[in-house]
């Protein structure tokens, strides 16, 4: 009989943005871990039982010394045989920005290479996302932060993309902004509102962007996604959004900032979210959860969000 498991796992708390790189036949977790000064790194042979690595990226360590606090969202990729973490953090001027890390190991140390990645322009940067199409053209997707964009006297977070030069480290024309807050459950009559955390996946030709929508800190917040035919979009976000929301009764609030991984014999595909530890008193404390994924026709759906306990992932033995 195939082990069981049940959310949240990992026994991690204090985490948020959860992150999961497959690897070699291993998983490796990034996570908003350490907002002070950067980013904790789990290690798992599993995707359901992680063990504390260390500090991936330190930012008290040269050539790291950038940024002065609010580490936020690392996520890492396996690129032209190297690892490169994307994350944001405040700079000197005051604006959040995102920059570029490398490694030669999955566990770190992360040492920048261009730190920020772009300039501000008066604005505050977050939640970067490299996507590398089949063609290998690289995506940078990110976040024009609420704090510092302002519409009409609402702050609104969007989302755009750029391409990205083959070395990662320029961008190419300007940033198209590809989608903001416009559906009723993204709270789009309050003044504050968000559409976050960008995540792209490709299926049959068509690209899926799986996003987060609402307050972190609130019950509410929750992942919708939009489809596309190229990158760049245009984007038009699913009617039946969100795909993954709070359930009070099994206490999941605030279920949110995914990413996707496959399970060992890759024969199936797993959301990894974050929901509150607390969720009676929501806030920045929050625990790690993956739940499986699928498509049904163009349909992106989730077996989800549980509490109840489901088989381990397949090709664990």
């Amino acid at each position: 009989m195939r082990k069981k498991y049940i959310n949240p796992i990992g026994n991690i708390d204090n985490i948020g943005d959860p992150f999961v790189l497959k690897h070699d036949k291993k998983y490796y977790l990034y996570a908003t871990s350490m907002p002070k000064s950067g980013f904790k790194v789990w290690k798992s042979l599993n995707l359901i039982d992680w063990r504390l690595r260390g500090v991936a990226f330190d930012s008290n360590l040269e050539p790291n010394k950038w940024g002065t606090g609010d580490f936020w969202a690392p996520e890492v990729i396996y690129f032209e045989e190297k690892f490169y973490m994307v994350y944001s953090a405040r700079d000197v001027d005051g604006h959040l920005k995102i920059a570029l890390a490398v490694s030669e190991d999955p566990l770190g140390p992360f040492k920048n290479i261009k730190a920020p990645l772009f300039e501000s322009n008066g604005f505050s940067w977050i939640d970067g996302h490299i996507f590398i199409d089949n063609d290998q053209t690289p995506y940078l997707f990110f976040v024009k932060d609420c704090s510092e964009n302002v519409i009409n006297g609402k702050h609104v977070s969007q989302i755009y993309v750029q391409k990205m030069s083959k070395d990662l480290l320029n961008l190419s024309g300007s940033p198209i902004m590809i989608l903001e807050p416009n559906q009723q459950w993204e709270g789009i009559n309050k003044e504050w509102q968000w559409n976050e955390g960008p995540f792209v996946i490709k299926h049959n030709k068509l690209y899926y962007l799986m996003y987060s929508a609402n307050f972190y800190a609130s019950s509410d917040y929750s992942i919708g996604y939009a489809i596309a035919k190229d990158p760049i979009g245009p984007w038009e976000k699913n009617y039946n959004n969100p795909i993954i929301t709070k359930d009070l009764r099994q206490g999941i609030s605030g279920p949110g900032h995914n990413s996707i991984t496959t399970s060992l014999d890759n024969t199936e595909s797993f959301i990894v979210y974050h929901t509150h530890k607390y969720p009676d008193s929501p806030n920045g404390n929050r625990v790690l959860n993956i739940d499986r994924i699928y498509f049904e026709n163009k349909n992106l759906k989730i077996i989800g969000p549980t509490r109840t306990f489901q088989p381990f992932p397949s090709g664990n033995y």
